[in-house]
């Protein structure tokens, strides 16, 4: 019987305010057995390129990374935020490994090619991109790691990738291994019925259930990508997935999304 792995998601909705990062990690560290955590950048790139003199550029909430963008986010997703976040768990007695994508070669990436929008140094993620093995290795001796959304070509090039993506591929690759748990954790308890009401929750979720929201306006918007592509996790042989709370991660409080 696999073991079971929980990899979990943030981002700036926790990244962005201290004392709810703080919470988020003593929530996190009572979370027993293996688990991964994956974390996104917040606003604070943003601010530290507007401090810099360069604008910030977003296409449909996705970033443009050039090269100067490149080196400010490699600088605080993989510097500042991951070390800080590495350095929140250590002090909470949780074993702590921070990475990118370069680290250990743990990922590897793609340079998105150029068609309508030229995205420049943004990383997409291929079948394979993700060494398992390692990964397994690290987490058989008692290691949590941490990835940021920097990721590499294997040619040298670093890469800004979406964390979403890095955390569903990560538990994907990882499926064969462990009975693994991703978990999206943001700002909200979970998928609600009405969007202006924080306890319409929806417990739980299958694929045709799924489908017919979407068709009467349910779920709409940004909250769409999301749950196709943890739909698609599911297909792709992860156990189940949840969105919840960041704060509320040990709490009943959630939506799980499950095959059947």
């Amino acid at each position: 019987m696999k073991e079971t792995l929980k990899l979990f998601k943030i981002g700036g909705g926790v990244l962005d305010d201290d004392a709810q990062l703080h919470r988020f990690v003593q929530a996190f560290a009572q979370v027993p057995g293996r688990k991964i955590l994956v974390h996104g950048g917040g606003k604070g790139a943003s601010q530290m390129l507007s401090d810099l003199g360069i604008a910030p550029q977003m296409v449909q909430g996705r970033r443009i990374t050039d090269a100067a963008t490149l080196d400010v986010v490699t600088m605080f997703y993989a510097g500042k935020t991951n070390k800080q976040l590495v350095a929140l768990l250590q002090a909470s007695g949780v074993n702590a490994l921070g990475l990118s994508g370069a680290d250990g070669n743990v990922i590897r990436a793609v340079k998105r090619p150029v068609k309508d929008i030229d995205y420049g140094f943004v990383g997409d993620l291929p079948a394979n991109s993700v060494d398992a093995a390692t990964l397994h290795t690290l987490i058989q001796a008692e290691l949590t790691p941490v990835l940021c959304a920097i990721t590499h070509d294997g040619h040298g090039q670093l890469l800004n990738t979406n964390a979403d993506t890095i955390a569903s591929t990560v538990a994907r690759a990882l499926a064969g291994r462990y009975e693994v748990e991703l978990h999206y954790c943001f700002e909200k308890n979970g998928v609600l019925l009405d969007v202006n009401d924080d306890n319409s929750v929806i417990p739980q979720i299958v694929p045709a259930q799924y489908q017919q929201l979407k068709a009467d306006g349910v779920i709409a918007a940004g909250m769409i990508p999301k749950l196709d592509n943890a739909f698609a996790a599911l297909e792709a042989g992860v156990e189940k997935v949840v969105i919840e709370h960041a704060l509320n991660i040990n709490e009943p409080i959630k939506t799980v999304l499950c095959r059947s």
